[in-house]
C-alpha cells in the first residue's frame, strides 16, 4: 500500500511518493525482503456494444505494418483452431427464420442511469426477486432470464407485483421473424465458427468500423466477439489497464490539458474503471468505450502528455476507508459539485458531497443553501471567480417552444412505457423539490392527461434544453398571456457530481497537482497503490455493493 504520510504527519513530496510507489510495486524493500509484484489488471471493453443492429454491418479488422493477425476459434468438431492472416472482415447478415422466435422479458424498471438501475436491482434482491442488469437502450432491470425461463413464471410474478400495487414492471415481447449471425471473411473464404478472439503479435490491431473508414483505430490487447442479450453482438477489447488509459485520458480531458489536470484524470480514470467492473457483466465484458462509462479510443489520438501522466501515477487509485470509491465525473459543475443522492438512487457517498467549485469565498451553502428557489437565482447569476469562468458550459440560457416541450416529453414517456404518453397538451411545469446544492429532484409537468412527475437526473431525458439539472425555469407567453414555451437558465453540462473537467483545467493552470486537484473534489479520499486490500484481481474491487447472482 501506498505510504501517504511520515512518521511526523507532514505530506511527503511528489518525488517521495514516487520512490515509495517504486517500493511498492517493484520490491526494492529493505531487511524485510523483496513484496510480491502487482499482477497487471486487464480490462474487457466493449468497444462495438450493437454490432448487427444495422443491416449488413461490417468490420475489418488488420494487423500493422510488419505484423500477422491469429484468429482463434472452434472447428466443425468442436476443437481448438488456429489461422494467421493480414487482416479478417466481419460481417453481420440478418437471416429470415423459418419459424419467428419470441424474445420475451420482464422489465422491472427502465432508467437513465446504471448507479439508479443497480440501486433498483438491489432492492429488488432483498425481496428475493433475482434481477440481471441490462442496457438494451436505457438501463433496465430484468427478472433474471435464467430463473424466471417460461411464459408462465414471468406471468405469474407480473401478476403478484402488480397485486402489491407495483406499477413499474412490464412484459417487453418481441416476434422475431429474423435473427443475426456475424460470420467472416478471409482471402474471400466465409467462416462461421464461433467464439472468434483475435490476437496478434505486437498486440496491436487496427479497427475500421464500416465500408467508408478508411483509417480506422488501433487498439492494443486482443479482440473478441460474442452475442449479446439483445439479438446482436459486442466487439470486446481485452487490454491491460493502464494501456486502457492511454485511450481514455486524452479524450476526457482534452490533449492540449494542463499537466496537472492530466494527473487528475488519470487517478480518477484508472479508479472508476475499476469500481464499474461489474456494468456489463450479463453480456460478459466489464465497461464500454462511450459515455456511459468513460471515452475510449484505443491507442489512435494518445498524446505524449497524457502518456506521462499514466506513467507518474502508475497503479495509483483513489479510495476511502479503504476501498476504491466511486470516481464520478462530468464536464462541468456549473459553480457547484452535486452530492451521489442529487443525481441518483443510492446510498451517500460521504466523499461525493457539494462543493463551491471556487479557490474563492464566493458562496457559503449552510447559509444559503440552493434549495431555496430566490437563492438559486441568484447563485447562477455570478459569473466570476468560479474555477469554470469563461467556458459555454458554466452558464447558460435556452428557450425552448411548448410544441418541442412536448415533442420532447412524449417521446421519453413512450421510451419508458408510462402510461401518460399519450397526452396532448402541457399546461405547465414547475420545480417541487431541489437539493441543498441545487439540483432538481422533483419535476412536475401538468398535461390534459394527468400530472407527470420526473425524478433526479432523468429531467435530462425528458427535454432536450437542459445539460445538467442545474437550472429554473421562465414561463414565456404569447401576446394574448396563452403558454407559449419555457426558458431554461441553468450551469453546468452532465450530472455534476466528483471532479469538474473543466475546473481541473483551470485549476492545474494555476499550478495545481494532480493530487491537489483530487483532493479538492473528493474531501477525505486517499490515493493508494492498488493492492489485495482493495481489490481482489479476480476483476473486481472490493465493495459493499450487493452481487447480482
Amino acid at each position: 500500500m501506498l505510504i501517504i504520510q511520515a512518521e511526523t504527519g507532514k505530506k511527503l513530496s511528489h518525488l517521495s511518493r514516487n520512490v515509495l510507489m517504486a517500493f511498492c510495486l517493484f520490491g526494492l524493500t529493505g531487511a524485510s525482503g523483496p513484496i510480491a509484484r502487482i499482477p497487471e489488471v486487464e480490462l474487457k471493453v466493449g468497444i462495438v456494444q450493437r454490432f448487427g443492429e444495422e443491416p449488413n454491418q461490417e468490420l475489418t479488422l488488420e494487423a500493422t505494418k510488419g505484423d500477422r493477425l491469429t484468429l482463434h476459434f472452434l472447428a466443425g468438431n468442436m476443437q481448438p483452431q488456429t489461422l494467421e492472416v493480414q487482416k479478417v472482415k466481419l460481417e453481420a447478415v440478418t437471416q429470415a427464420l423459418s419459424v419467428p422466435g419470441v424474445d420475451e422479458r420482464l422489465v422491472l424498471g427502465n432508467y437513465r442511469s446504471f448507479e439508479t438501475a443497480e440501486d433498483s436491482a438491489n432492492k429488488w434482491l432483498a425481496k428475493g426477486i433475482a434481477v440481471e442488469i441490462a442496457q438494451p437502450e436505457r438501463w433496465h432491470v430484468w427478472a433474471k432470464r435464467s430463473v424466471y425461463n417460461t411464459p408462465l413464471l414471468r406471468r405469474l410474478l407480473l401478476e403478484n407485483l402488480k397485486q402489491q400495487g407495483q406499477k413499474t414492471a412490464y412484459l417487453d415481447t418481441n416476434i422475431l421473424p429474423k435473427q443475426t449471425q456475424v460470420s467472416w471473411v478471409v482471402n474471400g473464404l466465409r467462416y462461421n465458427r464461433k467464439n472468434l478472439e483475435i490476437t496478434s503479435g505486437k498486440d496491436l490491431i487496427n479497427v475500421k468500423k464500416g465500408k467508408d473508414d478508411k483509417f480506422g483505430r488501433i487498439y492494443g490487447g486482443s479482440l473478441r466477439i460474442k452475442p449479446n442479450s439483445y439479438g446482436t453482438y459486442t466487439l470486446i477489447n481485452e487490454v491491460p489497464l493502464e494501456t486502457y488509459l492511454r485511450g481514455v485520458v486524452p479524450h476526457e480531458i482534452d490533449y492540449n490539458a494542463p499537466y496537472g489536470a492530466m494527473e487528475a484524470q488519470a487517478i480518477i480514470a484508472r479508479t472508476y474503471a475499476l469500481k464499474n467492473l461489474r456494468r456489463f457483466a450479463i453480456d460478459g465484458y466489464q465497461i464500454c468505450a462511450d459515455t456511459q462509462c468513460q471515452v475510449y479510443k484505443g491507442l489512435t489520438g494518445t498524446s505524449a502528455s497524457s502518456d506521462k501522466a499514466i506513467a507518474a501515477t502508475k497503479s495509483q487509485v483513489l479510495t476511502y476507508d479503504n476501498q476504491i470509491v466511486d470516481a464520478l465525473y462530468s464536464s462541468t459543475s456549473g459553480g457547484v459539485t452535486a452530492q451521489f443522492d442529487d443525481v441518483w438512487n443510492g446510498a451517500k457517498r460521504p466523499y461525493l458531497k457539494p462543493i463551491i467549485d471556487s479557490t474563492q469565498n464566493i458562496w457559503d451553502l449552510s447559509r444559503k443553501p440552493l434549495a431555496n428557489e430566490e437563492n438559486l437565482r441568484q447563485f447562477l447569476s455570478l459569473k466570476q471567480g468560479f474555477n469554470e469562468k469563461g467556458w459555454n458550459t458554466f452558464r447558460w440560457r435556452r428557450t425552448s417552444t411548448l410544441t418541442d416541450i412536448t415533442k420532447g416529453l412524449q417521446r421519453y414517456l413512450k421510451r419508458t412505457k408510462n402510461p401518460l404518453a399519450n397526452f396532448e397538451k402541457i399546461n405547465q411545469i414547475s420545480v417541487v423539490e431541489r437539493s441543498p446544492a441545487g439540483r432538481i429532484l422533483k419535476l412536475q409537468v401538468k398535461t390534459d392527461k394527468g400530472v407527470v412527475e420526473l425524478y433526479k437526473d432523468d429531467v435530462r431525458s425528458a427535454f432536450l434544453p437542459p445539460s445538467s439539472t442545474l437550472f429554473y425555469l421562465e414561463p414565456v407567453y404569447n401576446t394574448d398571456k396563452t403558454l407559449k414555451g419555457y426558458t431554461f437558465v441553468g450551469g453546468g453540462l452532465g450530472h455534476g457530481v466528483g471532479l469538474s473537467q473543466t475546473g481541473a483545467y483551470a485549476l492545474a493552470k494555476k499550478g495545481w497537482a494532480g493530487e491537489e486537484i483530487v483532493n479538492f473534489y473528493y474531501p477525505g479520499t486517499q490515493i493508494q497503490a492498488i493492492n489485495n486490500k482493495i481489490f481482489n484481481f479476480q476483476g473486481q474491487a472490493n465493495s459493499t455493493t450487493t452481487s447480482k447472482k
